[in-house]
């Protein structure tokens, strides 16, 4: 079984992506440093060296692959990972999606301690960002609403957001 983690950055995939991949003793692989490894790059400069379409082709054929496994993975994907090609049909054709979901306030406030390790939003200001982040949402949520399982993660712990992953997997 695949279980595939959809959210926007923020939203906590990384983090409930480890403990939920130890709980369960399935393989984590998140797609970013996936992508990273295999090109020997860092994201940022598949960005800047290549650009961000030759990025998403990069990201659509490592998330073919995964897909294609027959392991048993945690995957953590990137926030527009769902967003380009058909990727989020084969997300829900060949695994279980999970969409993290977690509010402009909670986002916000996550995010403007992260924005160095964030290139997407290094140069917004945190008084800009909920807006930044509303709008991205908007246009991204239309895919992220499409996966399996719902999770709230507003005010949560990780791992009552696990153990709801759990339940409503059936594992």
């Amino acid at each position: 079984m695949i279980i595939s983690l959809v959210g926007y950055m923020g939203c906590g995939k990384s983090h409930i992506s480890k403990i939920l991949s130890e709980k369960i003793n399935f393989k984590l692989i998140d797609l970013d440093k996936e992508i990273s490894r295999r090109n020997k790059l860092t994201i940022s400069e598949i960005f800047e060296k290549k650009g961000e379409i030759s990025f998403r082709k990069l990201e659509r054929e490592a998330l073919e692959e995964i897909l294609a496994s027959e392991e048993n993975v945690v995957l953590s994907l990137g926030g527009g990972t769902p967003v380009y090609y058909n990727n989020m049909e084969i997300i829900n054709h060949s695994s279980k999606s999970i969409f993290l979901r977690a509010s402009i306030g909670t986002l916000s406030e996550r995010l403007s301690k992260q924005k160095e390790k964030r290139p997407l939003i290094a140069n917004i200001s945190d008084e800009n960002l909920p807006e930044f982040i509303a709008k991205h949402l908007f246009e991204r949520n239309e895919f992220y609403s499409k996966a399996q399982f719902n999770i709230n993660t507003d005010s949560r712990e990780p791992e009552d957001i696990v153990q709801e992953i759990i339940e409503k997997l059936y594992l």
